[in-house]
Protein backbone atom coordinates (compact mmCIF):
# COMPACT_ATOMS: atom_id res chain seq x y z
CA UNK A 1 0.00 0.00 0.00
CA UNK A 2 1.00 3.53 -1.01
CA UNK A 3 0.75 6.95 0.72
CA UNK A 4 -2.26 8.95 -1.25
CA UNK A 5 0.19 12.21 -0.47
CA UNK A 6 3.09 11.22 -1.65
CA UNK A 7 3.24 7.74 -2.76
CA UNK A 8 6.00 6.59 -0.24
CA UNK A 9 5.49 2.86 0.36
CA UNK A 10 3.66 2.16 3.57
CA UNK A 11 3.84 -0.74 5.93
CA UNK A 12 1.09 -2.64 7.67
CA UNK A 13 0.02 -1.10 10.65
CA UNK A 14 1.66 1.95 9.79
CA UNK A 15 -0.61 5.07 11.17
CA UNK A 16 1.50 7.76 9.56
CA UNK A 17 3.19 8.25 6.20
CA UNK A 18 7.45 8.37 6.73
CA UNK A 19 7.63 10.42 3.79
CA UNK A 20 5.66 12.70 4.38
CA UNK A 21 3.74 12.76 7.86
CA UNK A 22 0.41 12.40 6.45
CA UNK A 23 -1.89 10.21 8.55
CA UNK A 24 -2.51 6.79 6.99
CA UNK A 25 -6.36 7.04 5.96
CA UNK A 26 -8.05 3.31 5.62
CA UNK A 27 -8.61 1.94 2.67
CA UNK A 28 -12.79 1.56 2.10
CA UNK A 29 -14.42 -1.43 3.13
CA UNK A 30 -15.65 -3.08 0.63
CA UNK A 31 -19.43 -3.72 0.65
CA UNK A 32 -20.78 -6.95 1.24
CA UNK A 33 -22.37 -9.27 -1.32
CA UNK A 34 -26.37 -8.73 -1.62
CA UNK A 35 -27.74 -12.23 -2.66
CA UNK A 36 -31.52 -12.22 -3.14
CA UNK A 37 -33.64 -15.47 -2.60
CA UNK A 38 -35.22 -17.08 -5.26
CA UNK A 39 -39.17 -17.13 -4.41
CA UNK A 40 -40.78 -20.22 -3.83
CA UNK A 41 -43.27 -22.09 -5.98
CA UNK A 42 -46.39 -21.49 -4.67
CA UNK A 43 -48.53 -25.11 -3.96
CA UNK A 44 -52.00 -24.14 -4.65
CA UNK A 45 -50.73 -22.68 -7.81
CA UNK A 46 -49.40 -25.85 -8.98
CA UNK A 47 -52.68 -27.95 -7.81
CA UNK A 48 -55.08 -25.48 -9.42
CA UNK A 49 -53.17 -26.29 -12.99
CA UNK A 50 -52.93 -30.36 -12.11
CA UNK A 51 -57.38 -29.54 -11.18
CA UNK A 52 -57.51 -27.58 -14.28
CA UNK A 53 -56.28 -30.41 -16.34
CA UNK A 54 -58.52 -32.82 -15.81
CA UNK A 55 -61.42 -30.32 -15.99
CA UNK A 56 -63.58 -32.54 -17.48
CA UNK A 57 -64.39 -34.10 -13.74
CA UNK A 58 -67.05 -32.16 -12.65
CA UNK A 59 -64.86 -31.31 -9.14
CA UNK A 60 -61.59 -30.90 -10.33
CA UNK A 61 -63.14 -27.81 -12.49
CA UNK A 62 -64.29 -26.31 -8.99
CA UNK A 63 -61.02 -27.35 -7.47
CA UNK A 64 -58.93 -25.72 -10.39
CA UNK A 65 -60.41 -22.10 -9.73
CA UNK A 66 -60.98 -21.96 -5.83
CA UNK A 67 -57.22 -22.84 -5.68
CA UNK A 68 -56.13 -20.23 -8.44
CA UNK A 69 -57.87 -17.58 -6.62
CA UNK A 70 -56.33 -18.46 -3.18
CA UNK A 71 -53.18 -18.87 -5.21
CA UNK A 72 -53.07 -15.56 -6.99
CA UNK A 73 -54.19 -13.47 -3.51
CA UNK A 74 -51.31 -15.25 -1.19
CA UNK A 75 -48.65 -14.65 -4.01
CA UNK A 76 -49.84 -10.84 -4.65
CA UNK A 77 -49.00 -10.53 -0.60
CA UNK A 78 -45.93 -12.30 -0.12
CA UNK A 79 -43.83 -9.90 -2.11
CA UNK A 80 -41.44 -11.79 -3.98
CA UNK A 81 -41.34 -14.72 -1.40
CA UNK A 82 -44.15 -16.72 -3.69
CA UNK A 83 -44.15 -17.27 -7.31
CA UNK A 84 -46.49 -19.34 -9.94
CA UNK A 85 -48.44 -16.48 -10.68
CA UNK A 86 -48.54 -18.14 -14.26
CA UNK A 87 -49.57 -21.94 -12.82
CA UNK A 88 -52.41 -20.21 -10.99
CA UNK A 89 -54.03 -17.70 -14.19
CA UNK A 90 -53.46 -21.40 -16.01
CA UNK A 91 -55.49 -23.20 -13.67
CA UNK A 92 -58.25 -20.25 -13.67
CA UNK A 93 -58.42 -20.66 -17.28
CA UNK A 94 -59.16 -24.30 -17.80
CA UNK A 95 -61.23 -24.14 -14.53
CA UNK A 96 -63.48 -22.06 -16.18
CA UNK A 97 -63.32 -23.47 -19.10
CA UNK A 98 -64.40 -26.92 -17.28
CA UNK A 99 -67.84 -24.75 -15.87
CA UNK A 100 -68.72 -23.42 -19.12
CA UNK A 101 -68.61 -27.64 -20.68
CA UNK A 102 -70.49 -28.56 -18.29
CA UNK A 103 -73.99 -27.83 -19.28
CA UNK A 104 -73.17 -29.28 -23.17
CA UNK A 105 -71.39 -32.19 -21.69
CA UNK A 106 -74.69 -32.84 -19.54
CA UNK A 107 -77.02 -32.61 -22.75
CA UNK A 108 -74.96 -35.22 -24.51
CA UNK A 109 -75.10 -37.39 -21.73
CA UNK A 110 -78.78 -36.85 -21.59
CA UNK A 111 -79.70 -37.62 -25.57
CA UNK A 112 -76.40 -40.25 -25.47
CA UNK A 113 -77.43 -42.32 -22.61
CA UNK A 114 -81.38 -43.23 -23.46
CA UNK A 115 -79.99 -43.88 -26.91
CA UNK A 116 -77.24 -46.74 -25.39
CA UNK A 117 -79.57 -48.02 -23.26
CA UNK A 118 -81.90 -48.84 -26.06
CA UNK A 119 -79.65 -50.34 -28.35
CA UNK A 120 -78.23 -52.30 -24.96
CA UNK A 121 -82.18 -53.82 -24.69
CA UNK A 122 -81.92 -54.42 -28.31
CA UNK A 123 -79.22 -56.16 -28.32
CA UNK A 124 -80.16 -58.69 -25.52
CA UNK A 125 -83.61 -59.11 -26.87
CA UNK A 126 -82.12 -60.17 -30.51
CA UNK A 127 -79.91 -62.80 -28.67
CA UNK A 128 -82.44 -64.01 -26.51
CA UNK A 129 -84.36 -64.86 -30.11
CA UNK A 130 -81.15 -66.28 -31.24
CA UNK A 131 -80.38 -68.27 -27.82
CA UNK A 132 -84.43 -69.58 -27.84
CA UNK A 133 -83.87 -70.80 -31.62
CA UNK A 134 -80.58 -72.69 -30.64
CA UNK A 135 -82.77 -74.13 -27.89
CA UNK A 136 -85.28 -75.23 -30.10
CA UNK A 137 -82.86 -77.08 -32.75
CA UNK A 138 -80.86 -78.82 -29.92
CA UNK A 139 -84.10 -80.08 -28.49
CA UNK A 140 -85.13 -81.01 -31.78
CA UNK A 141 -81.78 -82.66 -32.50
CA UNK A 142 -82.13 -83.67 -29.02
CA UNK A 143 -85.71 -85.88 -29.61
CA UNK A 144 -84.33 -87.68 -33.05
CA UNK A 145 -81.48 -88.81 -31.29
CA UNK A 146 -83.48 -90.20 -28.02
CA UNK A 147 -86.97 -90.74 -29.47
CA UNK A 148 -87.54 -93.76 -26.75
CA UNK A 149 -86.92 -90.46 -23.72
CA UNK A 150 -88.38 -87.22 -26.02
CA UNK A 151 -87.41 -83.55 -25.22
CA UNK A 152 -85.13 -82.48 -22.02
CA UNK A 153 -85.38 -79.69 -19.85
CA UNK A 154 -81.77 -80.16 -19.20
CA UNK A 155 -79.46 -77.70 -20.32
CA UNK A 156 -76.73 -79.89 -19.65
CA UNK A 157 -78.13 -82.51 -22.09
CA UNK A 158 -78.74 -80.24 -24.85
CA UNK A 159 -75.26 -79.27 -25.25
CA UNK A 160 -75.89 -75.41 -25.40
CA UNK A 161 -72.64 -73.11 -24.93
CA UNK A 162 -71.22 -72.94 -21.73
CA UNK A 163 -72.92 -69.35 -21.21
CA UNK A 164 -76.10 -70.42 -21.89
CA UNK A 165 -75.87 -73.27 -20.09
CA UNK A 166 -75.87 -72.10 -16.91
CA UNK A 167 -79.82 -70.54 -17.61
CA UNK A 168 -78.45 -66.51 -18.42
CA UNK A 169 -76.83 -64.70 -21.22
CA UNK A 170 -77.10 -61.04 -22.22
CA UNK A 171 -79.09 -59.51 -19.36
CA UNK A 172 -82.04 -62.57 -19.98
CA UNK A 173 -83.05 -66.32 -17.84
CA UNK A 174 -83.62 -68.95 -19.38
CA UNK A 175 -85.87 -71.38 -18.07
CA UNK A 176 -87.03 -75.37 -19.67
CA UNK A 177 -90.65 -76.30 -18.13
CA UNK A 178 -93.61 -78.50 -18.26
CA UNK A 179 -91.35 -80.88 -19.56
CA UNK A 180 -94.49 -83.13 -20.49
CA UNK A 181 -94.71 -87.10 -20.74
CA UNK A 182 -97.02 -89.19 -22.09
CA UNK A 183 -96.20 -93.01 -21.91
CA UNK A 184 -92.75 -92.67 -20.31
CA UNK A 185 -91.59 -90.46 -23.82
CA UNK A 186 -91.49 -86.14 -22.75
CA UNK A 187 -93.70 -85.19 -25.95
CA UNK A 188 -93.34 -81.47 -25.07
CA UNK A 189 -91.51 -78.69 -23.59
CA UNK A 190 -91.50 -74.79 -22.59
CA UNK A 191 -89.24 -72.37 -22.77
CA UNK A 192 -89.05 -68.90 -21.56
CA UNK A 193 -86.75 -66.01 -21.83
CA UNK A 194 -87.35 -63.02 -19.96
CA UNK A 195 -85.09 -60.03 -18.66
CA UNK A 196 -83.12 -59.93 -15.83
CA UNK A 197 -84.08 -56.21 -14.91
CA UNK A 198 -87.19 -55.76 -16.83
CA UNK A 199 -87.00 -52.52 -18.57
CA UNK A 200 -83.11 -52.52 -18.20
CA UNK A 201 -81.55 -55.47 -19.59
CA UNK A 202 -84.47 -56.18 -21.81
CA UNK A 203 -88.36 -54.91 -22.37
CA UNK A 204 -89.97 -58.59 -23.70
CA UNK A 205 -89.98 -61.54 -22.46
CA UNK A 206 -90.29 -64.39 -24.92
CA UNK A 207 -91.06 -67.94 -25.40
CA UNK A 208 -91.69 -71.63 -27.67
CA UNK A 209 -92.42 -74.43 -27.21
CA UNK A 210 -91.70 -77.63 -28.80
CA UNK A 211 -93.81 -76.06 -32.02
CA UNK A 212 -90.72 -74.26 -32.56
CA UNK A 213 -93.23 -70.99 -32.89
CA UNK A 214 -91.34 -67.54 -30.90
CA UNK A 215 -93.93 -65.80 -28.92
CA UNK A 216 -92.88 -62.59 -27.23
CA UNK A 217 -94.84 -60.45 -24.54
CA UNK A 218 -94.38 -56.97 -23.31
CA UNK A 219 -96.51 -56.90 -20.13
CA UNK A 220 -97.59 -60.18 -18.13
CA UNK A 221 -95.83 -63.67 -16.40
CA UNK A 222 -93.58 -65.57 -18.10
CA UNK A 223 -95.98 -68.20 -18.56
CA UNK A 224 -98.70 -65.94 -20.36
CA UNK A 225 -96.40 -65.27 -22.89
CA UNK A 226 -97.39 -69.04 -24.70
CA UNK A 227 -101.03 -67.77 -24.41
CA UNK A 228 -100.93 -64.42 -24.65
CA UNK A 229 -97.82 -63.55 -26.92
CA UNK A 230 -97.18 -62.53 -30.55
CA UNK A 231 -95.79 -64.46 -32.52
CA UNK A 232 -91.92 -62.70 -32.84
CA UNK A 233 -91.10 -62.10 -36.81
Amino acid sequence: MHCNSCGSLLQNGDMFCPGCGHAVLPAPALPAPMYIAAGQPSGKATASLICGIFFFFWPAAVCAIILGHIALSEIKKSAGRLIGEGRAIAGLVLGYLGLAAIPLILIIAAIAIPNLLRARIAANEASAVSSIRAINTAESTYQSAYPNVGYTCSFAQLGVDNVLATGRKHGYRFRITDCTRSGGDTTGFKVIASPLQPGTTGVRTFCSDQTGIIKSISQGTAEACLADGTPFE
